[in-house]
């Protein structure tokens, strides 16, 4: 019992080959009789050999199924959507099914913040803290996995993309899904050189693929808040300057600091929003006294990328140059805080009348816009590439909210699995932050009302259709309750009554004696 549990908590086969370490580092055997551990003196446990011939797990069964596996997930959310929407109830041994599946799947994530019994929590921070994915990766990027993706981006880099791929990148109907992050960043290679901003500011290649790198490096292995986040945000700014025909209404050098702030918005984001960082009191809250710690840090991250000789952009620009583009990226990252929503919306709607492309103050809140909109875009686009990306962003939030239980910290409403379903995360979201944003932005560019308006309504339909039938299917499981719970009470009332009818007549027979 005692190696099989061990076996269990390194996650090893009936024929891996497991050895125990003391805290000092030597040697034990595994037997009953071990003292017990504690955080400050655990014992190490590895699995010094393994069976080749067994099938992968985790994160290699991932890895191994690669592109079926989504296409799975996809045809089973097909499958529920037209389940939900023509038969208006989940029959009940899917919704069973379901629910095993999700129980399951919180056990996966729940015990990525204990330790493998349980017995005391580690979430300390640290390089190889486990991210919120249900599979192991770690949170940073490893330096082979960098590799990897580096060697491939620099072999594709001088590769010249189709001008219909440069066409299609330019439309808010592009889907991420389809490219791998070496790719993404010859994607956004393209978005420069387009835009003419090698020529105009002389940035040389080499050093824009190096900034392309430094930036992928560090964006985290997150379910939302990641590299491919990074490139949707940037390919939304990217579409919505070519949209709106801004190249002929600001100077390059707003463009080249809104398209490069869009790049740099979530850097080193670790899943966990700027509440948690403020309750919890972690470092970057106590670095940046409370205020937006979070997008303080992505700025910060950006501009050390930027100080390296080798990957700085903005290296042959002068000190004027500079000083007006660092103000200006900052301004702009420190806008996606979103608890400055309504703030930066009112200002705009009190300029809107009287807009003037010339006036400094006016392009500064709608550069601040136009990133807000392109951080919160992802409803703008088809359903089939936007939803796979709510799906990401409830991983994030329940994860946040389980560590908040966790650690006994206040749980952010929105992000509790056991208060949020997928639809109603949405329906409040839409009518009250994206479509008040996005109505606006498009009062000065009309052109956009069909391009990211429309699209947002028919999210806003979908989801509020979705949210009927699952209130519908929660009704009917209640009734379905309810009959059962009375049928119980029914039959057992029953034959408590035919108990006694069996001996009453021999109750009421006359004493014979």
């Amino acid at each position: 019992v005692c190696v099989y549990l061990f076996r269990s908590a390194a996650e090893a086969g009936p024929h891996d080959i497991l050895k125990l370490y003391n805290p000092k580092g030597n040697i034990i055997n595994i037997s009953p009789g071990l003292e017990p551990n504690s955080p400050n003196s655990c014992y190490k446990l590895e699995v010094v050999a393994a069976d080749c011939n067994s099938e992968p797990l985790g994160a290699e069964l991932a890895g191994a199924l690669g592109f079926d596996l989504s296409s799975m997930e996809k045809r089973l959310q097909s499958l529920e959507k037209k389940i939900l929407i023509e038969a208006g109830e989940t029959p009940a041994v899917v919704y069973e099914m379901k629910k095993q599946v999700d129980s399951f799947r919180e056990k996966l994530e729940s015990v990525e913040h204990l330790s493998w019994l349980g017995l005391f929590k580690d979430l300390s921070e640290g390089t190889h803290k486990p991210s919120p994915f249900y599979h192991k990766r770690t949170l940073r990027k490893t330096r082979d996995e960098c590799e990897h993706v580096r060697e491939k981006f620099l072999q594709m880099s001088s590769l010249e993309v189709s001008e219909e791929v440069k066409q299609y990148l330019k439309t808010p109907t592009f889907d991420n899904w389809q490219w791998e992050d070496a790719e993404i960043m010859v994607l956004l290679q393209v978005m420069y050189t387009d835009l003419d901003f090698i020529a105009t500011f002389n940035i040389e290649p080499e050093v824009l693929q190096q900034f392309l790198f430094e930036v992928y490096r560090r964006y985290n292995n997150i379910p939302f808040h990641n590299f491919k986040h990074c490139f949707c945000v940037t390919q939304m700014m990217y579409g919505l300057i070519w949209l709106t025909d801004l190249r002929t209404k600001m100077d390059s050098i707003d463009l080249l600091i809104m398209l490069t702030s869009a790049v740099c918005h979530d850097l080193d984001h670790t899943g966990y929003n700027n509440a948690y960082q403020i309750n919890a009191r972690t470092e970057l809250a106590l670095r940046y006294n409370d205020i937006s710690p979070l997008e303080n840090h992505h700025c910060a991250v950006a501009f050390e990328i930027l100080e390296k000789t080798e990957s700085n952009i903005f290296r042959n620009l002068s000190m004027d140059q500079y000083k007006r583009i660092r103000e200006g990226i900052i301004k702009c990252i420190l806008a996606t805080d979103m608890t400055r929503h309504n703030e930066i919306l009112n200002k705009f709607k009190s300029i809107l009348p009287a807009f003037d492309f010339t006036n400094k103050d006016h392009k500064d809140v709608l550069m601040m816009i136009l990133i807000k909109v392109s951080d919160i875009s992802n409803e703008a686009r088809p359903m089939e590439v936007a939803e796979p990306w709510l799906d990401c962003l409830l991983q994030e939030f329940y994860n946040q909210s389980d560590v908040e239980k966790l650690e006994g910290l206040p749980v952010t409403p929105f992000m509790d699995r056991d208060k949020v379903t997928k639809p109603s995360s949405q329906t409040g979201f839409i009518r009250f932050v994206l479509l008040p944003l996005f109505i606006e932005l498009a009062n000065l560019f009309p052109c956009l009302e069909q391009h990211i308006i429309d699209p947002v309504r028919k999210a806003l339909d979908y989801y509020t259709e979705m949210e009927k039938a699952l209130e519908r299917e929660k009704q009917n499981r209640a009734q379905s309750e309810n009959t059962t719970k009375s049928k119980d009470t029914s039959v057992g009332t029953q034959g408590t009554a035919d108990s006694h009818t069996e001996t009453e007549p021999e109750a009421s027979k006359p004493d014979t004696q």
